[in-house]
């Protein structure tokens, strides 16, 4: 099954999805499908952003991305020169619109309040590895049992939500695109002194049109998005083997200064590059 922008093409009576991504790179569009997906990344690692959040992604993560949920995945081939992800992909009415409300299913309502915004699963990793693995040589009616499993296991486990603002509409093909434009331009160019002008352009907007229309659509202005992209940045390097200076990382991250690289971090991270740095070593 091919991932396409904002939709995603599946078997017509197939009610649940089984994907494996291999290659260089995951699909680092900007799209949505109404299926929620449910991922094991074997390899690979890089930027995740699910709705307004900037998150990372790495070896051995269980992701939940809920339906209708804007998403992309930005491999960092510097680490990690293939990439593999085996995904499950299926939504709340795809057994029967009452199959989840069943008194045997609602113990897993939490996993479906949980992937509205997206979720990483923290504990029980193994076990739902272990099911992830079994998936390739298992009928379809194995697949299901499976699913049926990891979503125990999803519902029940420790959790990290990886959106905190969902847009209330899903977006059209037309708005899609757009969203895609400005997401690819700033993940290309966060290290770099972008300018208003320059992503309302990519936008084929007005700077005040742009403005309102970014804060609308991910409940913060485009330069917290960009501020906490490039923090997030940060806080990769200062995790790195290689050890970075600060204002290096500063530098890389796209901050002009270090001085206002430290307050903006402290700000998002509640800490400083240095003491986050000591703290996590």
């Amino acid at each position: 099954m091919k991932v396409l922008p904002f939709k995603i093409p599946k078997p017509e009576h197939d009610a649940l999805v089984y994907q494996e991504d291999i290659g260089e790179l995951f699909y680092d569009q900007l799209h949505q499908h109404e299926e929620i997906q449910v991922s094991y990344v074997i390899k690979g690692e890089g930027k995740l952003i699910v709705g307004d959040t900037i998150n990372f992604y790495k070896p051995n993560d269980i992701l939940v991305i809920g339906g209708y949920l804007p998403h992309l995945l930005k491999s960092d081939t510097s680490v990690h020169k293939q990439s593999k992800m085996l995904s499950l992909f299926f939504n709340k009415n795809s057994f029967g619109e009452k199959f989840f409300e069943l008194e045997e299913t609602k113990a897993l309502q939490s996993f479906f309040t949980r992937a509205t915004h997206g979720f990483k699963v923290i504990s029980d990793k193994e076990e739902i590895e272990k099911l992830f693995l079994k998936l390739r040589s298992s009928e379809k009616l194995d697949q299901f049992l499976i699913l049926l499993e990891v979503l125990k296991l999803a519902s029940n486990s420790e959790y990290k939500s990886l959106s905190s603002f969902i847009y209330e509409k899903q977006y059209s093909d037309y708005e899609g695109n757009r969203m895609r434009n400005i997401f690819e331009f700033t993940m290309s160019n966060f290290n770099t002194n972008i300018s208003l002008e320059a992503v309302s352009e990519k936008a084929n907007m007005t700077k005040n049109a742009f403005c309102k229309y970014f804060k609308k659509r991910t409940n913060k202005t485009y330069f917290q998005f960009l501020t906490e992209l490039r923090v997030e940045h940060a806080t990769k390097l200062l995790l790195s083997k290689d050890k970075y200076t600060i204002a290096e990382i500063a530098y890389e991250s796209g901050f002009k200064n270090i001085s206002n690289f430290n307050r903006q971090f402290k700000e998002i991270k509640k800490n400083t590059p240095s003491d986050f740095r000591k703290d996590k070593s």
